[in-house]
């Protein structure tokens, strides 16, 4: 970290996780250290003519918004906790497990929610309402506020302690960004996805137009 005065401060990526009934944050969960890239891709949704099997592309219609997804690596590391051990003793006891677990838990039902669910079933239940899970967000400076699942996680263990404990770890996620189409219009996270297209739209009237000359034409027709 820099200690010059006039340095501008590093905001840092992360998740949020809200409650998707009452809008209550849950927890924010912010990266140690920003990755050096994000990739993120997008499918453009179109129609077809004569339903999903049309042979022919109607391009200038879209069913929808596209869907993106986005990819990030992070990294964690006990070293600078490790460097000051008597103000850490979480970390000097268990390593970076505990932050981990906080990512997994990203992956997982609770174990109140299953054992709930066991209840329920052997209860005679007939129709088990599906595990909800707190509505995450993926928040990548304030231009970039947008909900998200997780679809792909991985987890690269690469130092332990003694105890066996992990000392550093690369943390690979995937992101699907969760549309209008996805949650409907009255479900919290669409405003927020309406919210990160309209930036997009604004940072795009910011663009310098392009010109005939540039393309080395003098017009179309």
């Amino acid at each position: 970290m820099t200690t010059f005065p006039n340095s501008p401060r590093i905001l840092k990526g992360g998740l949020v996780l809200i409650d998707p009934e009452s809008a209550r944050v849950l927890r924010i969960i912010s990266l140690q250290y920003n990755p050096d890239s994000l990739s993120r891709s997008l499918q453009v949704q179109t129609t077809n003519v004569g339903g999903e099997g049309g042979n022919r592309s109607e391009p200038m219609r879209f069913k929808g918004p596209a869907v993106e997804t986005i990819k990030l690596e992070a990294e964690i590391d006990a070293a600078d906790q490790l460097e000051f051990p008597d103000q850490h003793r979480t970390t000097v006891e268990n390593g970076i497990q505990p932050q981990l677990a906080v990512l997994e838990a990203l992956a997982h039902p609770t174990s109140a929610q299953l054992r709930r669910v066991d209840r329920q079933a052997s209860s005679g239940t007939l129709e088990i309402a599906p595990m909800e899970a707190p509505l995450m967000l993926f928040v990548w400076s304030k231009s970039r506020i947008v909900p998200v699942r997780l679809s792909d996680f991985s987890i690269t263990e690469e130092a332990f302690d003694p105890s066996l404990n992990p000392l550093r770890a690369k943390v690979s996620l995937g992101l699907r960004v969760l549309s209008v189409d996805d949650l409907g219009f009255s479900h919290v996270g669409s405003g927020l996805f309406l919210g990160y297209l309209q930036t997009k739209e604004r940072l795009a009237g910011l663009a310098r137009a392009g010109s005939f000359s540039a393309l080395g034409i003098g017009g179309i027709g």
